[in-house]
């Protein structure tokens, strides 16, 4: 299933290590790669997902976490020690919010634009202010910041 979604799987130096995590067993370390972690307890980790995952999920949170953002479902697990808590992120609007998401998801302006009904304009306007309002200063580093904060989720 990886490898048809265009990940190799390797023994050694991965980008990203998936692991399966089953209750009671030891929490896995990142020290090489980050780690997605398939578990149904709350562990720390860069990306944590429910064992009985979507496979269709794997992919894109494989990537995330490649990329270095955290990825998490509603209810899963707390971030990781270290990150803001979601209720010091700054109050986003939820057209912000839905923008900032679709962003996360690799959208460009102009499909943000065509799937909120909005015009090139208006998607501009957004991502301005959640610049301000993240103290981001590119799309990635607004999406790292959303994702960490707990503002949006992948």
């Amino acid at each position: 299933m990886l490898e048809a979604a265009g990940h190799s799987v390797v023994e050694d130096a991965p980008d990203v290590v998936l692991c399966d995590v089953t209750p009671g067993a030891p929490q896995p370390k990142e020290a090489e790669a980050p780690v997605l972690a398939l578990a149904d307890q709350a562990i720390d980790a860069a990306g944590v997902l429910p064992r009985g995952v979507d496979p269709g999920l794997l992919d894109p949170a494989l990537r995330a976490v490649a990329a270095g953002l955290l990825v998490r479902v509603p209810g899963a697990a707390p971030a990781p020690a270290g990150f803001r808590a979601a209720e010091d992120a700054p109050p986003l609007t939820p057209r912000e919010a839905e923008v900032l998401a679709l962003v996360g998801q690799g959208m460009s302006n102009k499909a943000v634009a065509r799937r909120l009904g909005i015009s090139l304009h208006t998607v501009k306007f957004h991502l301005e202010a959640l610049f301000e309002k993240l103290g981001a200063s590119s799309r990635a580093q607004a999406v790292a910041i959303g994702l960490r904060g707990g503002a949006i989720e992948l």
